[in-house]
Protein backbone atom coordinates (compact mmCIF):
# COMPACT_ATOMS: atom_id res chain seq x y z
CA UNK A 1 0.00 0.00 0.00
CA UNK A 2 0.84 3.60 -0.87
CA UNK A 3 -0.35 4.55 2.59
CA UNK A 4 -0.03 3.81 6.24
CA UNK A 5 -2.30 2.37 8.29
CA UNK A 6 -0.45 -0.02 10.36
CA UNK A 7 1.49 3.08 12.59
CA UNK A 8 -0.03 3.38 16.23
CA UNK A 9 -0.04 6.98 17.06
CA UNK A 10 -0.40 8.18 20.29
CA UNK A 11 -2.98 10.52 20.78
CA UNK A 12 -2.96 11.30 24.35
CA UNK A 13 -2.81 15.47 24.74
CA UNK A 14 -3.65 15.87 21.18
CA UNK A 15 -7.33 16.81 21.95
CA UNK A 16 -8.65 13.40 21.18
CA UNK A 17 -12.06 12.34 22.81
CA UNK A 18 -11.79 8.63 21.63
CA UNK A 19 -8.45 8.09 23.14
CA UNK A 20 -8.84 10.15 26.57
CA UNK A 21 -12.57 9.69 27.19
CA UNK A 22 -13.78 6.74 28.59
CA UNK A 23 -17.93 7.00 27.53
CA UNK A 24 -18.61 5.37 31.64
CA UNK A 25 -18.67 7.41 34.26
CA UNK A 26 -18.27 4.56 37.04
CA UNK A 27 -15.26 2.34 35.48
CA UNK A 28 -11.78 2.79 35.00
CA UNK A 29 -9.12 0.75 33.08
CA UNK A 30 -7.36 -1.68 35.46
CA UNK A 31 -3.52 -1.30 35.62
CA UNK A 32 -1.18 -2.95 33.30
CA UNK A 33 -3.79 -2.69 30.11
CA UNK A 34 -3.74 -0.27 27.67
CA UNK A 35 -6.54 1.82 26.17
CA UNK A 36 -7.73 0.27 22.75
CA UNK A 37 -10.38 3.52 21.48
CA UNK A 38 -12.91 1.46 19.70
CA UNK A 39 -16.41 3.76 20.62
CA UNK A 40 -16.64 6.80 19.04
CA UNK A 41 -16.59 7.57 15.52
CA UNK A 42 -13.12 8.22 14.58
CA UNK A 43 -10.44 6.67 13.09
CA UNK A 44 -7.14 5.75 14.43
CA UNK A 45 -5.18 6.19 11.17
CA UNK A 46 -3.51 9.36 10.21
CA UNK A 47 -5.43 11.61 7.48
CA UNK A 48 -4.69 11.72 4.24
CA UNK A 49 -1.24 13.49 3.77
CA UNK A 50 -2.93 16.08 0.94
CA UNK A 51 -5.39 17.34 3.38
CA UNK A 52 -2.54 17.91 5.96
CA UNK A 53 -0.43 19.64 2.97
CA UNK A 54 -3.25 21.71 1.99
CA UNK A 55 -3.99 22.92 4.88
CA UNK A 56 -0.24 23.72 5.95
CA UNK A 57 -0.16 25.58 3.00
CA UNK A 58 -2.76 27.76 3.41
CA UNK A 59 -1.88 28.75 7.31
CA UNK A 60 1.37 29.82 6.26
CA UNK A 61 -0.16 32.91 5.09
CA UNK A 62 -0.93 34.84 8.07
CA UNK A 63 -4.40 35.89 7.47
CA UNK A 64 -7.49 34.21 7.80
CA UNK A 65 -10.29 36.78 7.21
CA UNK A 66 -13.48 36.60 6.18
CA UNK A 67 -13.51 34.91 3.12
CA UNK A 68 -16.22 33.11 0.50
CA UNK A 69 -15.94 29.66 -0.52
CA UNK A 70 -13.88 28.89 -3.52
CA UNK A 71 -14.72 27.96 -6.90
CA UNK A 72 -12.61 24.77 -6.57
CA UNK A 73 -14.38 24.04 -3.41
CA UNK A 74 -17.67 23.59 -5.33
CA UNK A 75 -15.77 22.21 -8.49
CA UNK A 76 -14.27 19.49 -5.49
CA UNK A 77 -17.50 18.15 -4.26
CA UNK A 78 -19.21 17.92 -8.00
CA UNK A 79 -16.46 16.16 -9.63
CA UNK A 80 -15.90 13.89 -6.18
CA UNK A 81 -20.54 12.95 -6.44
CA UNK A 82 -19.75 12.16 -9.66
CA UNK A 83 -17.03 10.24 -9.57
CA UNK A 84 -17.69 8.19 -6.95
CA UNK A 85 -21.54 7.78 -6.59
CA UNK A 86 -22.24 8.78 -10.38
CA UNK A 87 -24.23 11.66 -9.47
CA UNK A 88 -25.22 13.33 -12.97
CA UNK A 89 -26.18 17.56 -13.17
CA UNK A 90 -25.03 18.37 -10.12
CA UNK A 91 -24.47 22.25 -10.12
CA UNK A 92 -23.23 24.75 -7.46
CA UNK A 93 -26.59 26.02 -6.61
CA UNK A 94 -27.98 22.25 -5.31
CA UNK A 95 -24.99 22.90 -2.67
CA UNK A 96 -25.05 24.52 0.41
CA UNK A 97 -22.78 24.89 3.75
CA UNK A 98 -23.54 22.93 7.28
CA UNK A 99 -21.78 23.24 10.27
CA UNK A 100 -22.70 19.63 10.43
CA UNK A 101 -25.08 16.80 9.31
CA UNK A 102 -26.92 17.22 12.41
CA UNK A 103 -27.27 20.88 12.62
CA UNK A 104 -28.68 20.49 7.85
CA UNK A 105 -30.83 17.44 9.92
CA UNK A 106 -32.91 20.10 12.29
CA UNK A 107 -32.64 23.36 9.26
CA UNK A 108 -34.33 20.69 7.14
CA UNK A 109 -36.89 19.35 10.12
CA UNK A 110 -37.78 23.25 10.61
CA UNK A 111 -38.77 23.06 7.22
CA UNK A 112 -40.50 19.96 7.28
CA UNK A 113 -42.49 20.26 10.38
CA UNK A 114 -44.10 22.15 12.80
CA UNK A 115 -43.38 21.15 16.52
CA UNK A 116 -44.37 17.87 18.24
CA UNK A 117 -44.70 16.73 14.82
CA UNK A 118 -43.76 12.93 14.46
CA UNK A 119 -40.61 12.02 12.46
CA UNK A 120 -39.85 8.21 11.11
CA UNK A 121 -36.39 6.83 12.01
CA UNK A 122 -35.46 3.24 11.77
CA UNK A 123 -33.73 1.63 14.54
CA UNK A 124 -31.44 0.33 16.14
CA UNK A 125 -31.01 4.52 15.47
CA UNK A 126 -27.82 6.52 15.49
CA UNK A 127 -27.81 8.43 19.20
CA UNK A 128 -27.07 11.93 17.53
CA UNK A 129 -30.84 11.71 15.66
CA UNK A 130 -32.45 10.79 18.74
CA UNK A 131 -30.86 13.60 20.47
CA UNK A 132 -30.65 16.51 18.08
CA UNK A 133 -34.64 16.04 17.20
CA UNK A 134 -35.90 15.32 20.37
CA UNK A 135 -34.37 18.27 21.75
CA UNK A 136 -35.73 20.24 19.28
CA UNK A 137 -39.30 18.82 20.04
CA UNK A 138 -40.24 16.35 17.82
CA UNK A 139 -41.81 13.26 18.66
CA UNK A 140 -39.59 10.17 17.20
CA UNK A 141 -41.65 7.02 15.93
CA UNK A 142 -39.20 3.98 15.22
CA UNK A 143 -39.48 1.63 12.72
CA UNK A 144 -37.21 -1.60 13.62
CA UNK A 145 -35.15 -3.19 10.93
CA UNK A 146 -35.56 -6.53 10.63
CA UNK A 147 -32.64 -9.47 9.92
CA UNK A 148 -33.63 -11.97 7.03
CA UNK A 149 -32.61 -15.28 6.77
CA UNK A 150 -29.28 -14.55 5.88
CA UNK A 151 -28.85 -12.16 8.82
CA UNK A 152 -29.03 -8.82 6.79
CA UNK A 153 -30.72 -6.34 8.26
CA UNK A 154 -33.80 -4.96 6.24
CA UNK A 155 -36.69 -2.61 6.41
CA UNK A 156 -39.60 -3.70 7.42
CA UNK A 157 -41.89 -2.10 4.78
CA UNK A 158 -45.05 -2.40 6.28
CA UNK A 159 -44.57 -1.49 9.44
CA UNK A 160 -43.33 1.49 7.89
CA UNK A 161 -46.65 1.94 5.56
CA UNK A 162 -48.38 1.17 8.70
CA UNK A 163 -47.19 4.17 11.23
CA UNK A 164 -47.08 6.57 8.42
CA UNK A 165 -50.93 6.33 7.85
CA UNK A 166 -51.97 5.80 11.08
CA UNK A 167 -49.66 8.46 12.67
CA UNK A 168 -50.27 10.80 9.86
CA UNK A 169 -46.37 11.43 9.82
CA UNK A 170 -44.96 13.50 6.83
CA UNK A 171 -40.93 13.64 7.74
CA UNK A 172 -38.63 10.57 7.77
CA UNK A 173 -35.00 10.69 8.42
CA UNK A 174 -33.12 8.28 6.29
CA UNK A 175 -29.79 6.89 7.24
CA UNK A 176 -28.32 5.49 3.89
CA UNK A 177 -25.54 3.97 4.77
CA UNK A 178 -27.20 2.96 7.72
CA UNK A 179 -25.44 3.79 11.20
CA UNK A 180 -24.85 1.64 13.39
CA UNK A 181 -26.13 -1.40 11.48
CA UNK A 182 -23.80 -1.02 8.31
CA UNK A 183 -26.20 -1.47 5.75
CA UNK A 184 -25.74 -0.14 1.86
CA UNK A 185 -29.49 -0.20 0.76
CA UNK A 186 -29.67 -1.69 -2.62
CA UNK A 187 -32.01 -0.25 -5.35
CA UNK A 188 -34.70 -1.66 -5.12
CA UNK A 189 -34.48 -1.30 -1.34
CA UNK A 190 -34.27 2.51 -2.26
CA UNK A 191 -37.18 2.54 -4.09
CA UNK A 192 -39.58 1.33 -2.15
CA UNK A 193 -39.03 3.00 0.55
CA UNK A 194 -39.25 6.11 -1.89
CA UNK A 195 -42.91 5.02 -3.33
CA UNK A 196 -44.09 4.78 0.19
CA UNK A 197 -42.93 8.64 1.16
CA UNK A 198 -44.19 9.18 -2.16
CA UNK A 199 -47.60 7.84 -1.00
CA UNK A 200 -48.01 9.59 2.21
CA UNK A 201 -46.22 13.03 0.91
CA UNK A 202 -43.26 12.37 3.25
CA UNK A 203 -40.14 14.40 3.36
CA UNK A 204 -37.53 12.85 3.32
CA UNK A 205 -33.64 13.77 5.05
CA UNK A 206 -30.95 11.58 3.89
CA UNK A 207 -27.85 11.31 6.29
CA UNK A 208 -25.06 9.82 3.54
CA UNK A 209 -22.27 10.94 5.77
CA UNK A 210 -20.49 7.27 5.28
CA UNK A 211 -21.19 7.38 1.50
CA UNK A 212 -17.59 6.88 0.85
CA UNK A 213 -17.08 4.15 3.64
CA UNK A 214 -18.47 1.31 1.47
CA UNK A 215 -17.23 -2.38 1.96
CA UNK A 216 -15.59 -4.60 -0.53
CA UNK A 217 -18.79 -5.82 -2.45
CA UNK A 218 -21.30 -3.48 -2.09
CA UNK A 219 -22.24 0.22 -3.87
CA UNK A 220 -23.65 3.47 -2.20
CA UNK A 221 -26.55 4.84 -3.93
CA UNK A 222 -27.72 8.40 -3.41
CA UNK A 223 -31.45 8.39 -2.63
CA UNK A 224 -31.89 11.33 -4.89
CA UNK A 225 -31.08 9.47 -7.94
CA UNK A 226 -33.79 6.79 -7.38
CA UNK A 227 -35.99 9.08 -9.04
CA UNK A 228 -37.10 12.27 -10.19
CA UNK A 229 -39.79 12.52 -6.85
CA UNK A 230 -36.81 11.33 -4.47
CA UNK A 231 -34.38 14.10 -6.15
CA UNK A 232 -37.18 16.92 -5.49
CA UNK A 233 -38.56 15.13 -2.00
CA UNK A 234 -35.57 14.41 -0.48
CA UNK A 235 -32.48 16.89 1.46
CA UNK A 236 -29.66 14.76 1.05
CA UNK A 237 -26.53 15.65 3.28
CA UNK A 238 -22.45 14.64 3.53
CA UNK A 239 -19.17 15.48 4.73
CA UNK A 240 -15.44 14.44 4.38
CA UNK A 241 -15.34 14.46 7.77
CA UNK A 242 -16.43 10.18 8.28
CA UNK A 243 -14.32 9.24 5.37
CA UNK A 244 -11.53 11.40 6.29
CA UNK A 245 -11.18 11.46 9.88
CA UNK A 246 -11.68 15.67 10.02
CA UNK A 247 -14.87 15.62 11.90
CA UNK A 248 -12.59 18.64 14.49
CA UNK A 249 -12.37 21.09 11.65
CA UNK A 250 -15.94 21.08 11.34
CA UNK A 251 -17.33 21.11 8.05
CA UNK A 252 -20.21 19.65 6.06
CA UNK A 253 -22.65 20.31 3.16
CA UNK A 254 -26.05 19.36 1.61
CA UNK A 255 -27.58 18.76 -1.82
CA UNK A 256 -31.03 20.10 -2.70
CA UNK A 257 -32.57 19.80 -6.22
CA UNK A 258 -35.82 21.60 -4.72
CA UNK A 259 -35.45 25.51 -5.28
CA UNK A 260 -38.29 26.33 -2.70
CA UNK A 261 -36.63 23.93 -0.44
CA UNK A 262 -33.43 25.04 -0.83
CA UNK A 263 -34.06 28.21 -0.22
CA UNK A 264 -36.17 27.35 3.18
CA UNK A 265 -33.45 24.96 4.24
CA UNK A 266 -30.75 28.17 3.66
CA UNK A 267 -32.76 30.13 5.74
CA UNK A 268 -33.50 28.45 8.28
CA UNK A 269 -29.71 26.94 8.48
CA UNK A 270 -28.59 31.20 8.60
CA UNK A 271 -30.73 31.92 11.87
CA UNK A 272 -28.07 31.01 14.01
CA UNK A 273 -25.81 33.59 12.13
CA UNK A 274 -23.34 30.94 12.91
CA UNK A 275 -23.75 28.54 10.03
CA UNK A 276 -20.16 29.80 8.51
CA UNK A 277 -17.34 27.78 7.20
CA UNK A 278 -13.87 27.59 8.55
CA UNK A 279 -11.25 28.56 5.77
CA UNK A 280 -9.01 25.62 6.65
CA UNK A 281 -11.82 23.63 6.70
CA UNK A 282 -12.32 24.60 2.96
CA UNK A 283 -8.74 23.90 2.28
CA UNK A 284 -9.41 20.00 3.92
CA UNK A 285 -12.53 19.20 1.44
CA UNK A 286 -10.68 20.47 -1.50
CA UNK A 287 -7.96 18.15 -0.56
CA UNK A 288 -9.71 15.06 0.58
CA UNK A 289 -11.89 15.52 -3.35
CA UNK A 290 -8.72 15.54 -5.47
CA UNK A 291 -7.62 12.59 -7.16
CA UNK A 292 -4.88 11.92 -4.10
CA UNK A 293 -8.14 11.94 -1.82
CA UNK A 294 -9.30 9.17 -3.71
CA UNK A 295 -6.79 7.26 -3.24
CA UNK A 296 -5.96 7.20 -0.02
CA UNK A 297 -9.71 6.53 0.56
CA UNK A 298 -10.17 3.45 -1.60
CA UNK A 299 -7.24 2.35 0.04
CA UNK A 300 -9.05 3.20 3.65
CA UNK A 301 -11.86 0.71 2.26
CA UNK A 302 -9.67 -2.11 1.61
CA UNK A 303 -8.12 -1.72 4.89
CA UNK A 304 -11.26 -1.34 6.40
CA UNK A 305 -12.90 -4.29 4.42
CA UNK A 306 -10.34 -6.45 6.13
CA UNK A 307 -10.63 -5.92 9.45
CA UNK A 308 -14.19 -6.12 9.12
CA UNK A 309 -13.91 -9.37 7.99
CA UNK A 310 -11.56 -10.28 10.27
CA UNK A 311 -13.30 -9.35 13.50
CA UNK A 312 -16.56 -10.94 12.22
CA UNK A 313 -15.10 -14.27 11.53
CA UNK A 314 -13.11 -13.85 15.03
CA UNK A 315 -16.67 -13.59 17.07
CA UNK A 316 -18.24 -16.21 15.10
CA UNK A 317 -15.34 -19.05 15.77
CA UNK A 318 -14.68 -17.36 19.52
CA UNK A 319 -17.87 -15.62 21.25
CA UNK A 320 -20.70 -18.34 20.85
CA UNK A 321 -24.01 -16.76 21.57
CA UNK A 322 -22.41 -12.76 20.38
CA UNK A 323 -24.73 -12.57 16.84
CA UNK A 324 -23.17 -9.88 14.72
CA UNK A 325 -24.02 -8.76 11.41
CA UNK A 326 -21.43 -8.21 8.61
CA UNK A 327 -21.69 -4.32 7.53
CA UNK A 328 -21.66 -3.64 4.26
CA UNK A 329 -20.23 0.17 4.99
CA UNK A 330 -19.45 2.29 8.04
CA UNK A 331 -16.14 0.71 10.05
CA UNK A 332 -18.98 -0.13 13.26
CA UNK A 333 -19.86 -2.94 14.53
CA UNK A 334 -23.25 -3.73 16.54
CA UNK A 335 -22.76 -6.64 18.69
CA UNK A 336 -26.00 -8.56 19.92
CA UNK A 337 -25.12 -9.89 23.15
CA UNK A 338 -28.62 -11.26 24.26
CA UNK A 339 -27.92 -14.96 24.34
CA UNK A 340 -24.85 -14.53 25.65
CA UNK A 341 -25.86 -12.96 28.46
CA UNK A 342 -28.73 -14.80 29.16
CA UNK A 343 -26.60 -18.49 28.72
CA UNK A 344 -24.38 -16.84 31.60
CA UNK A 345 -26.64 -15.06 33.77
CA UNK A 346 -24.80 -11.11 33.00
CA UNK A 347 -26.34 -8.59 32.38
CA UNK A 348 -24.94 -5.93 29.63
CA UNK A 349 -24.04 -3.60 32.14
CA UNK A 350 -21.68 -6.21 33.33
CA UNK A 351 -20.12 -7.36 29.85
CA UNK A 352 -19.57 -3.59 28.96
CA UNK A 353 -17.68 -3.17 32.29
CA UNK A 354 -15.41 -6.06 31.77
CA UNK A 355 -14.39 -4.64 28.42
CA UNK A 356 -13.81 -1.45 29.72
CA UNK A 357 -11.42 -2.51 32.48
CA UNK A 358 -9.30 -4.56 29.84
CA UNK A 359 -8.88 -1.58 28.01
CA UNK A 360 -11.63 -2.32 25.33
CA UNK A 361 -13.13 1.08 25.05
CA UNK A 362 -16.69 0.44 23.58
CA UNK A 363 -19.87 2.10 23.45
CA UNK A 364 -23.25 1.16 24.92
CA UNK A 365 -25.93 0.03 22.36
CA UNK A 366 -28.90 0.91 23.97
CA UNK A 367 -28.95 4.70 23.17
CA UNK A 368 -28.67 3.62 20.21
CA UNK A 369 -32.25 1.32 20.68
CA UNK A 370 -30.18 -1.78 20.53
CA UNK A 371 -31.26 -3.10 23.98
CA UNK A 372 -28.36 -5.61 24.42
CA UNK A 373 -26.17 -4.13 21.94
CA UNK A 374 -22.74 -2.74 21.64
CA UNK A 375 -21.30 -0.73 19.31
CA UNK A 376 -17.60 -1.13 18.09
CA UNK A 377 -15.22 1.08 16.08
CA UNK A 378 -12.82 -1.13 13.60
CA UNK A 379 -11.02 1.76 12.23
CA UNK A 380 -7.87 1.12 13.74
CA UNK A 381 -4.41 -0.42 12.66
CA UNK A 382 -4.41 -4.73 12.40
CA UNK A 383 -2.68 -5.06 15.49
CA UNK A 384 -4.77 -2.94 17.85
CA UNK A 385 -7.43 -4.89 16.57
CA UNK A 386 -6.03 -8.15 17.33
CA UNK A 387 -5.01 -7.61 20.96
CA UNK A 388 -8.87 -6.39 21.92
CA UNK A 389 -9.83 -9.03 20.04
CA UNK A 390 -7.64 -11.43 22.57
CA UNK A 391 -8.60 -9.59 25.48
CA UNK A 392 -12.20 -10.15 25.33
CA UNK A 393 -11.96 -13.44 24.47
CA UNK A 394 -9.24 -14.09 27.52
CA UNK A 395 -11.22 -11.77 29.87
CA UNK A 396 -15.20 -11.33 28.80
CA UNK A 397 -16.39 -13.59 26.65
CA UNK A 398 -15.21 -17.11 28.94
Amino acid sequence: MKYNFTDIIDRQGKDAIAAEVIPYSDVEVKEGFSRIPMWIADMSFATAPVITQKIIERAKHPLYGYFDPKEAYYDAIIRWQEERHGVQGLTRECIGYENGVLGGLISALNVFCSRGDKVLLHSPTYVGFTGSIENNGYEIVLSPLKKDENGIWRMDFEDMEEKLRKQSIHAAVFCSPHNPCGRVWERWELERAMELFGKYQVMVVADEIWSDIILEGSRHIPLQTISEDARMRTVALYAPSKTFNLAGLIGSYHIIYNPWLRDRVEKESSLSHYNSMNVLSMYALIGAYGEEGAEWADELRQVLSENVAYACEYIDRHFPGISVARPQGTYMLLLDCSEWCAQHGKTIDEVQKAGVEVGVIWQDGRPFHSECGIRMNLALPRALLTEAMERLRRYVFV
